[in-house]
């Protein structure tokens, strides 16, 4: 599925709370490069976002590297990563897996005051609001099915034809994809020695 000895560029795609970072992160270990997580060099302190102009510069200049994986959606750097990336790792879950991942991951965040980056910190809003701009709960469900459609398009897209897409629709497909990726690095490793 990878082909370990090619692939050096990831891009994990998919809806708030489908398991992006947590996939990514493992993905890059296996693969030994970098885990570029968007999240983190987007979001200031006090959720400021950083300035469009300043984004892309760090973001290009990270996709400019031999190896990494990223993770996230962001739309304007998106371009910038899928030109220099082999592979797109899709994240497709149902909602209702989707939203009790991320609704679980919100209050384990919350309960434990965990740090996200740059000292942010989720708060209770994500809980008692409904608007998508205060809530990742929120954002999940409204943009599961815009995510679905846009990378859907994406995939078929002959502008992405460079691009090896991998659309995992399932836990168990999750789990089969970064067991096989830990098997094919295994394999690798007594090349490389």
């Amino acid at each position: 599925m990878l082909r370990s000895a090619f692939v050096r560029r990831v891009s994990v795609v998919g809806t708030s709370g489908s398991g992006k970072s947590r996939v990514a992160r493992e993905l890059a270990a296996v693969m030994g490069v970098p885990h570029i997580e968007l999240d983190g060099i987007h979001h200031q302190p006090d959720w400021e976002p950083l300035s469009k102009e300043e984004f892309r510069r760090i973001v290009a200049a990270a996709a400019a590297e031999d190896g990494w994986v990223t993770d996230g959606n962001y739309g304007s750097v998106q371009p910038l990563i899928w030109a220099r990336a082999d592979t797109v790792v899709w994240l497709d879950l149902p909602k209702r897996i989707v939203m009790r991942q991320v609704t679980l991951r919100s209050l384990r965040r919350v309960a434990r005051r965990e740090e996200l980056w740059n000292g942010n910190r989720e708060g209770w809003r994500n809980f008692l609001s409904w608007n998508p701009e205060q809530s990742v709960i929120s954002w999940a469900w409204h943009q599961h099915a815009k995510d679905r459609a846009r990378y859907a398009a994406a995939a078929s897209d002959p502008a992405n034809a460079h691009l090896c897409f991998v659309r995992l629709s399932s836990r168990d497909d999750v789990s089969r994809f970064l067991d096989e990726a830990r098997r094919e690095a295994a394999r690798a490793e007594p090349d490389r020695a």
